[in-house]
């Protein structure tokens, strides 16, 4: 294969005797006697030959010219003589009040070339102009002043211009340009030019131009104003003192006729009075036609010599340094659209497109009362401002603040030292640009303060133009006073951070009757600052939820602006109270779990022997009678029903994170969350993509998991558990087929119970038998199924006495002693039959005890007050009686999922929040909230099932 390479050279590469050839891209010679022209991309004759033939350039012919004729004219076509000399590249040269002529009035080429002075005398005043070639007017200054056009002493010569030396003149300027940044001060070519002639030209005849040039280079020193400085500033000041009888523009004090506008004045406080004492003359909305919500700004441009060059929109990304579409940087100026714009720029492309800067004075234009078009000047904050020390650009202070007029985006002209033609040695360039609009505080009509734009200048040291680079910024901020909102979100804390201290102490106060303690110690005010934590999340998922969905609602639904959103900076809180919000609530779920495995369970099984059977003795070798044993697969059965529900939720998982990623990502609710005005859903992939509102986010994240989660609830509960599958209440009619019930301890003495007793009498029957029991029951030809006599009461709150407790931990005890040391087992007796002995042990003590026949451990059946199904806890201590609370619902699902629902849908919530909020993708936060909800249920499954093997001693081999 043949590669396709080439050498890289460049014009600068070739030397003095090639040029570059742009058709090959490389460096070819130059011909005898040739050279490299100034330009690199030909070739020219030395000094001292002429030229005989040339193509542009590239196929050049030289002849040497005679001895007496050894000068080249300046086209290089001839040879002449040279009276008075030549120059480095072979011309003629003449004196500098001389003209140069080499051919006569009908263009004869003459044989010596004449040098002819300019007659500088009255009636003529004529001097060479720049190129030295023909004799023009001199400068107005030098006829004015000396009447020729000679500036002699003591007359003073500065800038091209011829003062006089009178009293009053501005003092002798200081050409420097100091660099804070870098610590470099500079003599600026620029300045050592124009400076003085400027400061002069102003003073002495009003020259517009040189005032203009003069404000200009205070502006490229950062407007260094200080009274014991002479430089630009200095000099633009003792002007502006100084002309205070000539009257001032438009009625604006600090705008002085003939000069421009660079200041507001240095009156400490002044900046809190122009940007808040009167309003932006005219109002906003979000919901109207373009002109309505369209930011027309338009800056007067000037060049760098104080020339006005024209009215300029901002549309069309004049101060917008990164590149883009059209549209993109129009969108800038679409109101209440927030814009931020980032970018790296070479510094090489700066210097090439921003040779020469240009100084803006910005206004927004608005319709007037009458149809008259408007400007208000927009006031500028320079960061970089190197004032006196009594002004600091810096924070939020406004008394503190020095506004400006004039601002420029490059400047790369006041870096140049000593030629004004090479490369500058330092750069400035306008880093980070911001527009402020803020509104009026309790505003209805879309009133704002007057707008402020915010410039801050990096500063550079040109060193390789090609590899270096600047990031550079723009931004149109909104902003209004927050600190209302704050008051009210911290009033709402409060408040409902003492209503959950007080809930969480009632929540304590029921635990520690639970638990049948009566004692305050350490592990009650651990579990009640876990109590706290859950309450405490709580008050804060209300609050962040509350926020978000009022900034959601009232910012993209208002039609006269009345509300901007926060800052990206005044969002710390909100993340923060989110943040706050799922620590605690990640406590709260994982004691939720904890809870959750270690409670007690059995399986009281009602099934008695069905006649007798013979059993063979073992080691006697006799055969005796004895009652058939009952059947353990329904305990095994129920068990792995139970095992089945732990995890099952009152909504689908799986369904709930991919719809809410359906809406937020495919219908396009993600749009909302933009920090624009606009409420569409759909945005065009051409227009510009405004920043994420954090607050938004979560505000409209949160509102579609919750009402997602609503409609799921109402499903299940009114359609799909009616008609289709309710595995909570088939579980309580699965243990009353069984003729197994369930007793459950959530805490040392209180607990759950499924009363599962058949009201057949067995349960361990055939297929025939079983139907004929069940069509019986469904016609009424049997009793009821309640625990009480002609009720259907099935399932009970229970708080158990003290003395129920401990015979029930005596028993239990033995079921997990083979799990303890061994020398407290019985080495006489096999552990497997200890533990079956327990078991049957444990069955007959609490059918027993359900059938009333311990009259000192009985119990009594009653409703629960209205207080105490309101409060969760129980007033009534069981000291000689336990009592069964009658439960009209499920409350023994508190111990599953299912009955945690809420805290477990607002751990979701919180932890999809927090994901996206720290990755600004809904996409990962979906991914990574359904992996955490498929772990902890595997780790409540697994834990789970491990601790229902150890309370009811079903081998985990048969849970599956």
């Amino acid at each position: 294969a043949r590669a396709f390479s080439v050498p890289l050279q460049r014009p600068a590469d070739c030397g003095a005797d090639r040029y570059f050839d742009s058709s090959r891209l490389a460096c070819a010679p130059c011909g005898a006697h040739q050279r490299q022209s100034a330009g690199g991309s030909s070739c020219v004759c030395e000094p001292g030959y002429r030229m005989v033939s040339s193509n542009d350039g590239f196929s050049v012919t030289c002849e040497k010219c005679p001895e007496n004729m050894s000068g080249v004219t300046q086209d290089g076509w001839n040879c002449i003589t040279c009276p008075k000399g030549l120059t480095s590249k072979g011309n003629c040269k003449c004196p500098n009040n001389e003209i140069l002529v080499e051919r006569s009035m009908d263009g004869v080429l003459l044989n010596e070339a004449l040098c002819i002075h300019c007659n500088g005398s009255e009636q003529s005043f004529s001097a060479p102009d720049a190129s030295g070639n023909r004799c023009v007017r001199c400068e107005k200054t030098f006829i004015q002043v000396s009447k020729s056009c000679d500036c002699n002493s003591p007359n003073i010569l500065t800038g091209g211009l011829c003062f006089l030396p009178r009293e009053g003149l501005p003092p002798k300027g200081v050409a420097a340009v100091r660099f804070a940044q870098l610590g470099i001060t500079l003599t600026s070519a620029w300045f050592l030019k124009n400076l003085q002639s400027s400061a002069f030209a102003c003073w002495l005849y009003s020259n517009l131009t040189a005032c203009q040039a003069l404000g200009n280079m205070c502006v490229m020193n950062m407007n260094s104003l200080s009274s014991s400085s002479t430089d630009a500033c200095g000099l633009f000041q003792y002007i502006f003192v100084s002309t205070a009888r000539v009257g001032i523009i438009h009625s604006i004090p600090y705008w002085r006729r003939n000069l421009p506008w660079l200041y507001y004045g240095d009156q400490p406080g002044l900046a809190s009075q122009v940007l808040e004492k009167n309003n932006f003359p005219t109002t906003f909305t979000f919901k109207g036609t373009d002109k309505d919500v369209k930011l027309k700004f338009i800056a007067a441009s000037f060049d760098s010599a104080g020339n006005f060059l024209k009215w300029q929109s901002l549309e069309g990304g004049i101060l917008q340094l990164c590149p883009d579409t059209q549209t993109k940087l129009n969108a800038a100026y679409v109101f209440g659209t927030t814009y931020q714009q980032n970018c790296k720029i070479s510094v090489s492309k700066i210097l090439l497109d921003f040779g020469n800067p240009v100084f803006y004075d910005l206004f927004l234009e608005y319709n007037g009362g009458n149809g008259q078009q408007h400007l208000w000047a927009v006031p500028v904050l320079n960061l970089n401002l190197q004032y006196n020390e009594k002004f600091v650009n810096q924070g939020s202070n406004m008394n503190n603040w020095f506004l400006t007029r004039r601002f420029f985006l490059v400047d790369a002209l006041s870096g140049k030292e000593n030629d004004l033609g090479k490369q500058p040695r330092v750069i400035r360039i306008a880093s980070k640009i911001t527009i402020s609009i803020r509104l009026v505080s309790h505003t209805q009509r879309g009133t704002v303060y007057p707008l402020l734009i915010t410039v801050a200048y990096t500063d550079v040291l040109i060193q390789n133009p090609e590899t270096q680079s600047v990031m550079v910024s723009f931004a149109v901020s909104y902003e209004m006073n927050q600190s209302e909102a704050q008051i009210q979100t911290d009033i709402a804390l409060g408040v409902l951070g003492g209503l959950a201290v007080l809930w969480s102490l009632l929540k304590t106060a029921g635990w520690k009757r639970r638990t049948g303690s009566s004692i305050i110690d350490l592990q009650t005010v651990f579990k009640f600052l876990l109590f706290y934590a859950g309450d405490l999340a709580n008050v804060f998922f209300i609050i962040t939820v509350g926020t978000g969905i009022y900034w959601l609602v009232f910012f993209k639904a208002q039609q006269f602006v009345s509300v901007f959103l926060p800052l990206p900076s005044q969002e710390e809180d909100f993340v923060t109270y989110i943040a706050c919000a799922f620590s605690l609530k990640a406590l709260q779920f994982l004691h939720l779990l904890v809870s959750q495995l270690a409670i007690d369970i059995f399986f009281i099984d009602w099934e008695r022997p069905k006649g007798k059977v013979l059993k063979a003795v073992e080691g006697e070798g006799v055969i005796k009678s004895t009652a058939a044993p009952v059947s353990i697969w329904r305990t095994y059965f129920i068990a792995n029903e139970w095992n089945e529900i732990q995890t099952v939720r009152k909504i689908n998982p799986l369904f709930q994170v991919l719809a809410v990623l359906f809406f937020l990502e495919v219908v396009g609710f993600s749009n909302l969350a933009l920090m624009d005005a606009s409420s569409s859903l759909t945005r065009s992939s051409e227009s510009y993509v405004a920043p994420w509102s954090r607050i938004l986010r979560f505000g409209v994240s949160a509102a579609l998991w919750i009402a997602i989660a609503i409609l799921q609830v109402i499903f299940f509960a009114v359609i799909y558990e009616r008609f289709v599958e309710d595995k909570i209440s088939q579980f309580v009619d699965l243990c009353c087929v069984s003729n197994i019930s369930v007793f459950l301890l959530s805490h040392n003495c209180f607990g759950h119970y499924i009363h599962g007793r058949s009201v057949h009498g067995h349960a361990d029957t055939n297929m025939e038998e079983m139907n004929m029991n069940l069509k019986r029951e469904a016609e009424n030809l049997c009793s009821q199924r309640g625990l009480l006599p002609n009720t259907d009461g099935q399932t009970f709150q229970i708080s158990i006495s003290r003395k129920m407790r401990l015979h029930y931990d005596w028993i239990h005890e033995t079921l997990t002693r083979k799990r303890g040391p061994a020398r407290l087992l019985d080495s006489s007796a096999n552990t497997f039959e200890q533990s079956t002995r327990a078991y049957n042990a444990m069955n007959k003590f609490l059918s027993s005890f359900i059938d009333h026949v311990h009259k000192e451990m009985d119990y009594i059946v009653k409703d629960k007050l209205l207080l105490e199904r309101i409060l969760g806890m129980e007033f009534m201590e069981p000291i000689e009686k336990s009592i069964f609370y009658n439960d009209e619902g499920h409350s023994f699902s508190d111990v599953l999922y299912y009955g945690n629902e809420t805290t477990l849908l607002v751990f979701d919530i919180l932890f999809f929040s927090v994901v996206d909020l720290a990755s600004q993708s809904f996409v990962l936060a979906a991914v990574l909230t359904y992996l955490q909800q498929e772990l902890f249920r595997f780790i409540r499954n697994t834990l789970g099932q491990k601790n229902l093997a150890s309370k009811t001693l079903v081998d985990r081999r048969f849970l599956i």
